[in-house]
């Protein structure tokens, strides 16, 4: 497997600046779907002009923290979500895995940045957006929570 991936498409949503220090990379997003139990599905990426960055790319410059990034993603995304986002049994519902897992699990930033994300939205809050705009504060949520994983 390799830390980098090409492209998986152009973005459904312009793609947005991610800031990483001085570097400029891309956030997309892949046609947004609804799945099954009301889940809106979507595979969201950060890209340069050579592909799909790895996660370890936006770690902090001291080195990436422990544990999976996707650890600290979550929370980050789903924080800048809020209000969107349905609670559950007390749970937000919204699920992050990556695309593509790392070869080596000890090494869990070594991986694409690339994920799939599940989301049920609050069905008073989503009925009043248009889906574009839905799918833009995901993608804008996804780009500060990226940029958000460059900070110690």
């Amino acid at each position: 497997m390799r830390e980098r991936l090409p492209l998986p498409g152009p973005s459904f949503l312009r793609e947005q600046e991610v800031r990483i220090g001085d570097r400029r990379l891309l956030a997309g997003m892949g046609r947004p779907v609804d799945g099954p139990d009301d889940w809106w599905l979507a595979v969201l990426w950060v890209a340069d002009d050579a592909g799909i960055v790895s996660f370890h790319d936006v770690a902090p410059a001291s080195g990436p923290p422990p544990g999976p990034p996707l650890l600290r993603l979550g929370p980050s995304l789903a924080g800048s979500l809020s209000g969107l986002i349905r609670e559950v049994d007390g749970r937000l519902a919204i699920r992050l895995v990556p695309l593509v897992p790392p070869e080596d699990d000890t090494r869990p930033w070594r991986a694409p940045l690339a994920v799939r994300a599940a989301f049920q939205w609050e069905p008073a809050l989503a009925s009043t957006m248009r889906p574009n705009q839905l799918a833009d504060q995901v993608l804008g949520g996804f780009r500060r929570s990226v940029e958000a994983l460059h900070r110690p």
